[in-house]
């Protein structure tokens, strides 16, 4: 067996929606799927039918996966971070200033000692999320 991909997988809690039109803006991602839970289920309680059950949205040429989840689904786990590498200064800019606007800055961008630009924060959403960046050209 050989793993070829690791795709976060985002679980929203009834926010999913709001989240990929978020992430659609300030990221550039496209739904390349999405399923309601009334898709797959006509008999699911009427609440649930119009929550995404997923979507995959293509974020640059990564992948991210969501799920509003089943309300009956308890949440457990650690910390996640998505970890986005970038290879333009401006545009990690433009990202990570358009994920912080209701989030909360962690690490704020700044050149780092390994040559790039690097930042930390935590979304609207509660999702984590580090840059990595080339660092911007001197003029």
């Amino acid at each position: 067996m050989t793993i070829q991909a690791a795709t976060p997988y985002l679980i929203l809690n009834g926010r999913a929606e709001q989240a990929i039109a978020f992430y659609q803006r300030a990221l550039g991602a496209k739904v390349e799927a999405m399923q309601r839970f009334g898709d797959v289920d006509q008999s699911c309680p009427t609440a649930m039918k119009s929550r995404v059950m997923h979507a995959q949205l293509r974020v640059g040429d990564a992948i991210l996966m969501l799920s509003d989840s089943n309300e009956d689904t308890p949440l457990k786990g650690g910390s996640v971070n998505i970890a986005l590498q970038l290879d333009d200064a401006e545009q990690a800019r433009q990202c990570f200033d358009a994920l912080a606007a209701k989030g909360t800055v962690v690490q704020p961008l700044i050149d780092a000692p390994w040559g790039g630009m690097f930042g930390a924060l935590s979304d609207e959403f509660g999702i984590n999320w580090m840059f990595n960046s080339a660092r911007a050209k001197k003029a």
